[in-house]
């Protein structure tokens, strides 16, 4: 059913109709309910774009994740499961695009071609382009992250810094002596990913108030990557009895490296990091961790940008979590290795 029967039924033009349902031009009294009588009569239900005509909004945001050949972590799901749930909650439908490289058209056109009523961005980095851009263009948004300048938007994060430096306290705490980061990438830490230079400023932090010594690296997103980066760690650093990572798409193959160097975690090699809680839980062993509240964060996110779409003058607000970390299985007492 579409408007052109509408306006046949009810002895109207079509643009008549189209006036009475968005209100755009004044219709008559009598003329409107005989549209409506129609549109009852068939269950006729307007479709989005007129309720956003009507409205002056789309009733969808979009949602900015990285781009579709990079494997999403389990945490980054998190962030888009939660995001797509609480904005069915409120009645919104979710626009997802991804950004970066070839992708950046896609971002421009969430942007400029008002598909939708605000965005929220993943993945931010220190500087940011698609930030810069937002502001320009006037488009309420949030970030799940935040640049170097906090003050510039509205966001919600995880305080890396923080607690990474708790991971650090917790394996000094046991007795190990020498510990390790495994960031993200290189690429992404290069970019000025924030997550990972938050954690190397917590991880130097920490090493520099325990006394400890400390070994930095890269890992890639994947389990392969984790392996060949636990091999290439005990190569050059075997006094290694611990590591600190926010990589957990890594970490399966941290354990398997550390297996196939005839290591067992926690006993003779203790792992500590920030992930997301249901991922730390489930693999095998257990993650000792700080937990990610991805579920809180997506939400908390779609909360504060229909606030920003309501009244774009309103303050910026900032959420940082700082979550405890959670004891597992794969942190112990420091075992001295020949």
């Amino acid at each position: 059913m579409n408007i052109g029967e509408i306006a046949k039924r009810a002895g109207v033009s079509r643009s008549t109709v189209s006036y009475a349902l968005t209100g755009k031009r004044p219709v008559s009294e009598e003329t409107r309910r005989r549209i409506q009588a129609v549109i009852d009569e068939l269950g006729y239900r307007p479709n989005a774009s007129a309720r956003a005509l009507k409205e002056g909004r789309t009733r969808t945001i979009g949602l900015v994740i990285p781009p579709a050949g990079q494997r999403l972590t389990d945490m980054q799901l998190g962030f888009v499961a939660s995001v797509v749930d609480a904005a069915a909650r409120a009645d919104l439908d979710v626009l997802l695009s991804p950004s970066g490289g070839e992708h950046d058209r896609s971002f421009e056109r969430v942007v400029s071609g008002r598909r939708v009523d605000g965005v929220i961005l993943m993945e931010i980095r220190l500087e940011d382009d698609r930030v810069a851009r937002l502001l320009d263009s006037g488009v309420p948004f949030v970030g799940i992250g935040h640049t170097r300048h906090p003050e510039e938007m509205s966001w919600v994060d995880v305080d890396y810094d923080t607690l990474i430096a708790k991971c650090v306290h917790h394996l000094a705490d046991l007795g190990h002596r020498h510990v390790a980061l495994v960031n993200r990438s290189a690429e992404l830490v290069a970019a000025g990913y924030g997550p990972g230079h938050r954690a190397q400023a917590g991880f130097d932090r920490a090493v520099a108030e325990r006394g400890l010594h400390g070994v930095r690296v890269c890992c890639a997103d994947d389990v392969q990557a984790g392996q060949t980066c636990l091999q290439q760690l005990l190569a050059a650093h075997p006094e290694l009895t611990a590591i600190a990572t926010i990589n957990e798409a890594a970490v399966a193959g941290l354990y398997r490296g550390l297996a196939e160097a005839g290591l067992s975690v926690p006993r003779d090699f203790s792992i500590a990091g920030v992930a997301a809680r249901h991922w730390a839980e489930s693999v095998h062993p257990p993650l000792t961790a700080a937990d990610v509240p991805a579920d809180e964060m997506g939400a908390r996110a779609v909360e504060l940008l229909i606030q920003r779409i309501a009244n774009p003058a309103t303050p910026h607000r900032h959420l940082l979590l700082a979550p405890p970390v959670s004891l597992r299985s794969t942190t112990g007492p420091a075992r001295p290795r020949a």
